[in-house]
Parts: C-alpha cells; sequence; structure tokens
C-alpha cells in the first residue's frame, strides 16, 4: 500500500527558524504557490494520479483558488493547522484554537467537513497525548502526524509501529497512517518524502519501496522549486536539507508513480483491515 500525499505551504514555511516564524516574517516573501502548485497538478494530471493534500489554513486564507483547484481535480483535502507552528511549542488550548480555525476555513471552501490532519514537521510526540483528543473533539477521523523515529522537530520514536492503527485515547478511537520506516544497517531510516526523498538516489527509493508493505509520502510545493529563494536564517546544515536534491524531484517522483500503485487516504483507509490494526493506547502514556 503506498499513499501519495502533499503539504501545502509556501516555500518560506520553514519551522524552527525565526526569520520564518509567523505572519510578520512571513508578509516580507513573495508567494511561489502557484506556479509549484500548478507542476504538483501536471504531475498528477499526466499519470491519472490521485492524492491527499494537507493545507495550511493560513495559505487557503490567500489562495482559495488553489485549495478550489484541489478539489476540482477530485483529490481531497485535509488541514496542516492554520499558523504552521510546531505542535510541541504550544499550549493544548492554543492548539486547539489553530485547529478549529484551520478546519472552518478550509471546510467553508470545500463545502464538507475536513476529516484529515498532519501536524507541521510531525511534531505531535509522546510529549502532546492531549493533541490526539483535541483532533478527535473537532471531528478528525484519520490522522497522519507520527513520525515513528527520532527527528530535528521532535519524532514519536515510543509509538510502536510504522503501519496503520488504532489510537486510543480517552476512551475515543482515531485511525493514524504514520510515516513509514526502513531498516537499514540496523537503524530505521525516512526515503518517502520531503528531503529525506531527495538526499536518496531513485534506484534506493525504488528499492527500499519494493521491500515495504506501507509506504507514506509527504511532499511539499517547494520541493519541486529548484529556482526559489534561499529563506534567511539557516544553518548550513538545514540548507542542505532544504535545497539538495531540488532539481530531481519532478522526475524521481515521476518515475516512482509510474513504478508503484499509489492511492489517496479515501482509499487506503478502504483498504485497512481495522480490525486486527495495532491499538496504541495514547491516554496510558
Amino acid at each position: 500500500m503506498n499513499i501519495l500525499t502533499f503539504d501545502i505551504e509556501d516555500w518560506f514555511h520553514i519551522l524552527d527558524n525565526p526569520d520564518t516564524k509567523g505572519i510578520a516574517e512571513w508578509s516580507k516573501f513573495e508567494s511561489r504557490l502557484a506556479q509549484n502548485m500548478d507542476t504538483i497538478f501536471k504531475i498528477l494530471d499526466d499519470h491519472q494520479q490521485k492524492a491527499t493534500f494537507f493545507v495550511v489554513g493560513w495559505i487557503a486564507e490567500k489562495h482559495p483558488d488553489q485549495v478550489k483547484r484541489i478539489i476540482e481535480n477530485g483529490h481531497e483535502i485535509g488541514s496542516h493547522t492554520h499558523l504552521h507552528q510546531l505542535v510541541y511549542e504550544q499550549s493544548p488550548a492554543d492548539f486547539g484554537q489553530d485547529l478549529q480555525k484551520s478546519i472552518g476555513i478550509l471546510g467553508d471552501i470545500a463545502g464538507n467537513k475536513i476529516k484529515y490532519f498532519r501536524a507541521p514537521g510531525f511534531s505531535i510526540t509522546s510529549n502532546t497525548p492531549w493533541a490526539f483528543e483535541a483532533l478527535l473533539k473537532n471531528g478528525i477521523e484519520i490522522d497522519s502526524s507520527v513520525f515513528p523515529a527520532s527527528r530535528s522537530h521532535g519524532g514519536f520514536e515510543q509509538f510502536g509501529t510504522a503501519k496503520p492503527a488504532i489510537i486510543a485515547c480517552q476512551g475515543m478511537q482515531l485511525k493514524e497512517f504514520p510515516i513509514n520506516t526502513h531498516r537499514l544497517f540496523g537503524k530505521d531510516i525516512i526515503f518517502s518524502g520531503g528531503g529525506y526523498f531527495r538526499l536518496f538516489p531513485y534506484s534506493a527509493i525504488q528499492k527500499f519501496t519494493e521491500k515495504s508493505p506501507y509506504v507514506m509520502t509527504y511532499f511539499h510545493p517547494r520541493d519541486f522549486d529548484p529556482q526559489q529563494p534561499m529563506v534567511p536564517g539557516l544553518s548550513a546544515v538545514r540548507k542542505f536539507k532544504s535545497y539538495y536534491g531540488l532539481k530531481q524531484t519532478e522526475v524521481k517522483l515521476r518515475k516512482w508513480v509510474n513504478n508503484f500503485e499509489f492511492m489517496d487516504l479515501a482509499k487506503a483507509n478502504e483498504k485497512v483491515n481495522w480490525t486486527d490494526a495495532p491499538v496504541i493506547d495514547i491516554t496510558s502514556k
């Protein structure tokens, strides 16, 4: 099962960087979203491929036409929060308010209930179990925020599985589609999205995919934009992670969706045998 998803944010939505922290900083930069969305839509159209788009609410406010394009092209949308902040840096109240605003804006544009969610930077961790409770209370049915390995923006190594699972929280249940991992040289690595996808040669990605019964992808519009400006304030390491391999992303993704079958979250949800899925009790963690 290979699932294709995109996190819809602009090129300057870089986490953990004071120069791109919030609205005051974002207003200094010119959007490159439209041209990068053109690239994504062209790839999907050429391969008759459906995907799930997790959209930042602030982006939906600024570019409602792009959200409408997603829907008109037969794709589904979910929330990527409203102001694209790390979950573990927020209070439960702030996170809940931000979530409500995002699903309200997106729901109004889409004309239906928003039931999918992904946290920026996969920043729901073992220290923020309240985030899952907030998702459930706000009508989210399917989440894809768990990064079951170490990560600069948190990670959730204690989650215990890198395949679809049920999260039990305060007597409620949430379906979780975590990021997949691949065992290499005794370590769990990620290869299926963002900088990881750009780092590995396609031959390695193809081999990892062949050995993986479950793959959850995540791409951003900026991943397809080799001409984007350099984000200010980044260290040398973060510049490498953010800009390496941009020229090859489109070519590699086209090969990937041509060589393997991908689906959106709606179809994946139908294929999972949830009765046999592992149950992770977040309440007790």
